[in-house]
């Protein structure tokens, strides 16, 4: 499996796709973009589970957030290329799992990774994913979880900036002292007070978009490195 963080693309070898009887417009879009999206074509080479992998290994080759032996926990972790970088990185194995995953959808197993079958908003959640770190303090925890989209962009970004607030309170009740978090959001989806709030509780905050996350796309990712703790 490549370490490399960069989709080198097949340049001049575009696919175009033709609509099918039974294929709407915006689906044909949607093959034709997979099918010619670089990081989709070295995602099967390097043995990813989904392009987004790229999106962790560009992040990371830029401010080393995973090391070996560090304990990590993946929210949203569907289908689970964030999970296998991390596994790869920090050394994780069956025998000593230090990446733990969480998802309502069914991820196919994954060498030195825990998966739970279960969705993060449960209440029982937080425990069930301590404990299957062995009840030790993760080190890292990052989410690349996103509301199903309605097309509408204010229901949109409110929606998915709950999940970005659910993420950053697993992370503040749960984080060894020096650790980071890592959670995606939408362009216009952070409030200003929860970003103030990152600020006093971590040593460094970022707002970050990898290469890999499309130009299109209204994602972003904040970067919280330096956990300072719990203040209570």
């Amino acid at each position: 499996m490549s370490s490399s963080g960069r989709g080198r693309g097949d340049r001049g070898m575009f696919e175009r796709v033709k609509t099918a009887r039974r294929r709407t417009t915006s689906s044909t879009r949607w093959l034709q973009r997979q099918l010619n999206d670089p990081y989709v074509r070295r995602s099967k080479i390097d043995g990813y589970r989904s392009r987004a992998a790229y999106k962790l290994l560009e992040i990371d080759e830029k401010h080393k957030l995973l090391k070996p032996g560090q304990r990590v926990v993946d929210l949203g972790a569907a289908p689970g290329g964030w999970c296998q970088v991390a596994a790869n990185v920090t050394g994780s194995t069956d025998d000593a799992p230090l990446v733990v995953g969480i998802d309502y959808l069914e991820v196919e197993p994954l060498p030195g990774v825990v998966l739970l079958l279960k969705d993060f908003l449960d209440d029982d959640a937080p425990d069930a994913l301590l404990a299957a770190l062995g009840g030790n303090a993760p080190d890292f925890v990052m989410s690349d979880m996103a509301a199903p989209t309605t097309g509408h962009r204010q229901t949109d970004h409110l929606r998915t900036t709950h999940l970005f607030e659910v993420a950053a309170e697993f992370a503040r009740d749960t984080l060894a002292p020096g650790g980071a978090f890592l959670s995606k959001v939408f362009r216009g989806g952070t409030e200003n007070e929860l970003l103030s709030q990152l600020k006093r509780e971590y040593q460094s905050v970022h707002h970050i978009k990898p290469p890999a996350s499309r130009k299109e796309s209204p994602e972003l990712y904040v970067l919280a490195k330096g956990f300072r703790g719990r203040s209570d």
